[in-house]
């Protein structure tokens, strides 16, 4: 299991952007050496999105779920996750993620001040906790977030598929969710009132 992060092409007009060549305009990126180095040495902040649809009383009626094929070409499903970059405020390393994993015509509804429902926290010793990364210890703010519009998985999501809250809490769900992300599905439905 890998909390994934594909990392963007080089944009030099984008402060965040990982640097082309030389030395680029953030010289807080890590190249994959050092990336690798730190996954070993430090815990690494992520933050992660349930997106859901809600009703007219704000009710969750369905949660989306991403398909994704792993490096291997194993299929898993998982949810909006990703890397809090050096110098990048939470909140708009969520937007990010969501509109990279979901597309820009999402359309999230991020709270003004976004809190997140829990503190997930990802090691690569199995039995520590109920989420486990191969690659690192990661620690992820995880939020539940309305999304309006139309969703079309970009980079390495194969599909989005929207479940009611019943099906998204299941153990056959479940089994198929990367790294414990089942539970963390059951904590957020929990924590919006949407598990019966």
């Amino acid at each position: 299991m890998s909390v994934r992060t594909p990392d963007p092409e080089p944009d030099e007009n984008d402060p965040f952007s990982p640097p082309s060549g030389g030395l680029g305009v953030n010289p807080g990126w890590l190249s994959e050496f050092e990336l690798a180095e730190s996954r070993r040495r430090l815990p690494i902040l992520y933050v992660e999105g349930i997106p859901v649809r809600v009703d007219g009383m704000g009710q969750v009626i369905e949660v989306g779920i991403l398909l994704r094929a792993t490096p291997l070409g194993e299929m898993s499903r998982t949810i909006v996750s990703g890397r809090v970059r050096y110098g990048e405020t939470v909140r708009d390393a969520l937007f990010r993620h969501l509109e990279n994993d979901l597309g820009p015509m999402a359309f999230p509804l991020l709270p003004a001040q976004p809190t997140p429902f829990t503190v997930a926290e990802y090691f690569p010793m199995p039995g520590l906790s109920a989420f486990h990364d191969d690659r690192q210890h990661a620690v992820s703010l995880a939020f539940v977030v309305p999304v309006t519009g139309t969703c079309e998985p970009r980079q390495d999501a194969l599909e989005v598929t929207w479940l009611s809250p019943e099906e998204a809490a299941s153990d056959a769900l479940s089994a198929e969710m990367e790294g414990g992300r089942g539970t963390l599905i059951r904590l957020a439905l929990a924590s919006v009132g949407a598990l019966r």
